[in-house]
Protein backbone atom coordinates (compact mmCIF):
# COMPACT_ATOMS: atom_id res chain seq x y z
CA UNK A 1 0.00 0.00 0.00
CA UNK A 2 1.06 3.58 -0.79
CA UNK A 3 1.72 5.71 1.85
CA UNK A 4 -1.32 7.61 0.85
CA UNK A 5 -3.16 4.81 1.18
CA UNK A 6 -2.09 4.16 4.85
CA UNK A 7 -2.93 7.53 5.93
CA UNK A 8 -6.09 7.65 3.99
CA UNK A 9 -7.21 4.12 5.83
CA UNK A 10 -6.37 6.21 8.81
CA UNK A 11 -5.52 2.62 10.50
CA UNK A 12 -1.46 4.60 11.07
CA UNK A 13 -3.31 6.61 13.39
CA UNK A 14 -3.01 4.14 16.63
CA UNK A 15 0.78 3.86 15.86
CA UNK A 16 1.06 7.41 15.24
CA UNK A 17 -0.64 8.75 17.98
CA UNK A 18 -1.01 12.69 19.17
CA UNK A 19 -2.80 15.21 17.39
CA UNK A 20 -1.30 13.96 13.74
CA UNK A 21 -3.19 10.64 14.91
CA UNK A 22 -6.38 12.03 16.20
CA UNK A 23 -6.58 13.89 12.73
CA UNK A 24 -6.27 10.83 10.89
CA UNK A 25 -8.96 8.86 13.05
CA UNK A 26 -11.36 11.90 12.41
CA UNK A 27 -10.82 11.10 8.34
CA UNK A 28 -11.15 7.63 8.84
CA UNK A 29 -14.21 8.20 11.07
CA UNK A 30 -13.49 6.68 14.15
CA UNK A 31 -11.35 7.40 17.16
CA UNK A 32 -7.72 6.42 17.99
CA UNK A 33 -7.34 6.14 21.96
CA UNK A 34 -3.77 6.73 22.13
CA UNK A 35 -3.87 10.03 21.38
CA UNK A 36 -1.53 12.03 23.39
CA UNK A 37 -1.73 15.92 23.30
CA UNK A 38 1.98 16.60 23.92
CA UNK A 39 2.59 14.68 21.15
CA UNK A 40 5.13 12.04 23.06
CA UNK A 41 4.20 9.15 20.93
CA UNK A 42 7.25 7.37 19.74
CA UNK A 43 7.57 5.65 16.28
CA UNK A 44 8.75 2.25 16.64
CA UNK A 45 8.82 1.56 12.79
CA UNK A 46 9.40 3.64 9.72
CA UNK A 47 6.20 3.16 8.12
CA UNK A 48 5.41 5.30 11.20
CA UNK A 49 7.76 7.69 11.03
CA UNK A 50 6.97 8.47 6.56
CA UNK A 51 3.64 8.76 7.87
CA UNK A 52 4.40 11.08 10.24
CA UNK A 53 5.96 13.20 8.09
CA UNK A 54 3.71 12.56 5.21
CA UNK A 55 0.80 13.77 7.59
CA UNK A 56 2.79 16.27 8.56
CA UNK A 57 3.23 17.53 5.42
CA UNK A 58 -0.46 17.88 4.93
CA UNK A 59 -1.24 19.14 7.50
CA UNK A 60 0.86 21.51 8.11
CA UNK A 61 0.05 22.62 4.27
CA UNK A 62 -3.38 22.84 5.00
CA UNK A 63 -2.75 25.38 8.11
CA UNK A 64 -0.33 27.58 5.94
CA UNK A 65 -3.06 27.67 3.42
CA UNK A 66 -4.95 29.64 5.90
CA UNK A 67 -2.21 31.94 6.40
CA UNK A 68 -3.10 34.67 4.34
CA UNK A 69 -6.74 34.29 5.26
CA UNK A 70 -7.61 33.65 1.96
CA UNK A 71 -7.81 29.18 1.21
CA UNK A 72 -8.97 28.65 -2.34
CA UNK A 73 -8.94 25.15 -4.00
CA UNK A 74 -5.95 25.91 -6.21
CA UNK A 75 -3.82 25.72 -3.06
CA UNK A 76 -5.53 21.65 -2.76
CA UNK A 77 -4.52 20.82 -6.20
CA UNK A 78 -0.73 23.15 -5.75
CA UNK A 79 -0.45 19.98 -3.11
CA UNK A 80 -1.67 17.34 -5.35
CA UNK A 81 0.60 18.51 -7.93
CA UNK A 82 3.81 19.09 -6.19
CA UNK A 83 3.93 15.98 -4.58
CA UNK A 84 2.51 13.82 -7.67
CA UNK A 85 -0.27 11.96 -5.67
CA UNK A 86 -1.75 9.52 -7.82
CA UNK A 87 -5.15 10.30 -9.10
CA UNK A 88 -6.57 7.55 -7.34
CA UNK A 89 -5.44 8.83 -3.81
CA UNK A 90 -6.18 11.93 -4.77
CA UNK A 91 -9.88 12.98 -3.27
CA UNK A 92 -8.69 10.76 0.21
CA UNK A 93 -5.89 13.31 0.06
CA UNK A 94 -7.63 15.99 -0.34
CA UNK A 95 -10.16 15.45 2.42
CA UNK A 96 -7.14 14.98 4.97
CA UNK A 97 -6.34 18.59 3.49
CA UNK A 98 -9.74 19.96 4.37
CA UNK A 99 -10.31 18.25 7.79
CA UNK A 100 -7.09 20.18 8.91
CA UNK A 101 -8.12 23.19 7.37
CA UNK A 102 -11.31 23.06 9.34
CA UNK A 103 -9.84 22.17 12.67
CA UNK A 104 -9.79 25.39 15.11
CA UNK A 105 -6.36 24.10 16.46
CA UNK A 106 -3.68 25.53 16.03
CA UNK A 107 -0.53 23.85 13.56
CA UNK A 108 2.16 24.44 16.52
CA UNK A 109 0.69 20.90 18.31
CA UNK A 110 1.22 19.25 15.29
CA UNK A 111 4.63 21.22 14.18
CA UNK A 112 5.91 20.33 17.96
CA UNK A 113 4.59 16.27 17.67
CA UNK A 114 6.51 16.01 14.36
CA UNK A 115 9.68 18.03 15.77
CA UNK A 116 9.77 15.87 18.82
CA UNK A 117 9.67 12.24 16.24
CA UNK A 118 12.35 13.62 14.16
CA UNK A 119 14.69 15.82 16.80
CA UNK A 120 17.90 13.61 15.97
CA UNK A 121 16.95 14.04 12.12
CA UNK A 122 17.00 17.74 11.50
CA UNK A 123 17.95 16.99 7.24
CA UNK A 124 14.14 15.54 7.69
CA UNK A 125 12.61 18.38 9.50
CA UNK A 126 14.49 20.66 6.68
CA UNK A 127 13.04 18.68 4.27
CA UNK A 128 9.53 18.91 5.48
CA UNK A 129 10.15 22.89 5.79
CA UNK A 130 11.33 22.96 2.06
CA UNK A 131 8.20 21.30 1.52
CA UNK A 132 5.88 23.86 2.62
CA UNK A 133 8.11 26.00 0.51
CA UNK A 134 7.06 24.43 -2.44
CA UNK A 135 3.50 25.72 -1.42
CA UNK A 136 4.04 28.67 -0.75
CA UNK A 137 5.90 29.70 -3.86
CA UNK A 138 3.52 27.46 -5.84
CA UNK A 139 1.41 30.41 -6.74
CA UNK A 140 4.53 32.77 -7.70
CA UNK A 141 4.11 34.86 -4.64
CA UNK A 142 4.73 34.23 -0.95
CA UNK A 143 2.18 36.19 0.93
CA UNK A 144 4.00 37.99 4.15
CA UNK A 145 1.69 36.00 6.88
CA UNK A 146 2.74 32.93 4.77
CA UNK A 147 6.09 33.75 5.36
CA UNK A 148 5.82 34.77 9.11
CA UNK A 149 4.01 31.24 9.23
CA UNK A 150 6.96 28.85 7.81
CA UNK A 151 9.50 31.00 10.38
CA UNK A 152 7.14 30.04 13.14
CA UNK A 153 7.55 26.33 12.17
CA UNK A 154 11.22 26.57 11.46
CA UNK A 155 11.37 27.98 14.98
CA UNK A 156 9.73 24.95 16.38
CA UNK A 157 11.77 22.83 14.02
CA UNK A 158 14.79 24.10 15.86
CA UNK A 159 15.92 26.36 13.41
CA UNK A 160 17.79 29.18 14.25
CA UNK A 161 17.64 32.53 11.65
CA UNK A 162 20.58 31.12 9.95
CA UNK A 163 19.26 28.49 9.38
CA UNK A 164 15.88 29.28 7.94
CA UNK A 165 17.59 31.19 6.17
CA UNK A 166 19.46 28.53 4.44
CA UNK A 167 16.36 26.65 3.64
CA UNK A 168 14.50 29.86 2.47
CA UNK A 169 17.21 30.66 -0.13
CA UNK A 170 16.80 26.95 -1.12
CA UNK A 171 13.83 27.16 -2.57
CA UNK A 172 13.06 31.02 -3.35
CA UNK A 173 14.18 32.75 -6.54
CA UNK A 174 16.39 32.29 -9.60
CA UNK A 175 19.61 30.59 -9.43
CA UNK A 176 21.03 34.52 -9.95
CA UNK A 177 19.36 36.04 -7.10
CA UNK A 178 20.58 33.35 -4.45
CA UNK A 179 23.47 33.62 -2.23
CA UNK A 180 25.25 30.10 -2.68
CA UNK A 181 27.20 30.72 1.24
CA UNK A 182 23.77 31.04 2.16
CA UNK A 183 22.73 27.65 0.65
CA UNK A 184 25.78 26.07 2.29
CA UNK A 185 25.72 27.89 5.32
CA UNK A 186 28.69 29.38 5.83
CA UNK A 187 30.36 32.35 5.14
CA UNK A 188 31.59 34.08 1.90
CA UNK A 189 34.86 34.72 4.09
CA UNK A 190 35.04 30.89 5.00
CA UNK A 191 38.26 29.45 3.75
CA UNK A 192 37.62 26.94 0.85
CA UNK A 193 38.58 24.00 3.26
CA UNK A 194 35.62 25.30 5.18
CA UNK A 195 33.38 25.78 2.18
CA UNK A 196 34.09 22.11 1.03
CA UNK A 197 33.72 20.99 4.68
CA UNK A 198 30.48 22.29 4.90
CA UNK A 199 29.56 20.98 1.40
CA UNK A 200 29.78 17.43 2.26
CA UNK A 201 28.21 17.52 5.05
CA UNK A 202 25.00 18.50 3.61
CA UNK A 203 25.77 16.03 0.59
CA UNK A 204 26.05 13.36 3.42
CA UNK A 205 23.05 14.42 5.66
CA UNK A 206 20.79 15.44 3.01
CA UNK A 207 21.32 12.59 0.80
CA UNK A 208 18.06 10.97 -0.80
CA UNK A 209 18.72 7.24 0.62
CA UNK A 210 19.47 8.50 4.30
CA UNK A 211 16.74 10.49 4.31
CA UNK A 212 14.19 7.90 3.21
CA UNK A 213 15.95 5.56 5.85
CA UNK A 214 15.43 8.54 8.74
CA UNK A 215 12.01 8.63 7.85
CA UNK A 216 11.46 10.43 4.35
CA UNK A 217 9.10 8.29 2.28
CA UNK A 218 9.54 7.41 -0.96
CA UNK A 219 6.90 8.90 -2.45
CA UNK A 220 9.17 12.49 -1.43
CA UNK A 221 12.31 11.60 -3.26
CA UNK A 222 11.85 14.10 -6.20
CA UNK A 223 11.77 16.58 -2.84
CA UNK A 224 15.38 15.71 -1.59
CA UNK A 225 16.57 15.44 -5.22
CA UNK A 226 15.68 19.43 -5.70
CA UNK A 227 17.23 19.92 -2.41
CA UNK A 228 20.96 17.65 -3.47
CA UNK A 229 20.30 19.56 -6.64
CA UNK A 230 20.52 23.01 -4.78
CA UNK A 231 23.22 22.57 -2.73
CA UNK A 232 25.35 21.32 -5.67
CA UNK A 233 24.52 24.28 -7.85
CA UNK A 234 25.71 26.72 -4.98
CA UNK A 235 28.88 24.67 -4.24
CA UNK A 236 29.81 24.78 -8.54
CA UNK A 237 29.23 28.34 -8.14
CA UNK A 238 31.37 28.78 -5.52
CA UNK A 239 33.56 26.65 -6.96
CA UNK A 240 34.01 28.71 -10.08
CA UNK A 241 34.53 31.89 -8.19
CA UNK A 242 37.31 30.56 -6.40
CA UNK A 243 39.18 28.21 -8.79
CA UNK A 244 38.54 25.30 -6.93
CA UNK A 245 39.86 22.01 -7.39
Amino acid sequence: MSIWGKIIGGAAGYALGGPLGALLGVVAGHAVDRIRGEGDATPESSATRQVAFTIAMIVLSAKMAKADGVVTRDEVNAFKNVFRIPPGEAKGVGRVFDEARRDASGFEPYAQQVAKMFAHEPAVLEELLGGLFHIAVADGVVHPAEMAYLRQVGEIFGLDAHGFERVRVSHMGAEAAVDPYEVLGVAPGASDAEVKAAYRALIRENHPDKLIAQGLPQEFVDLANEKMASINAAYDRIERQRGLK
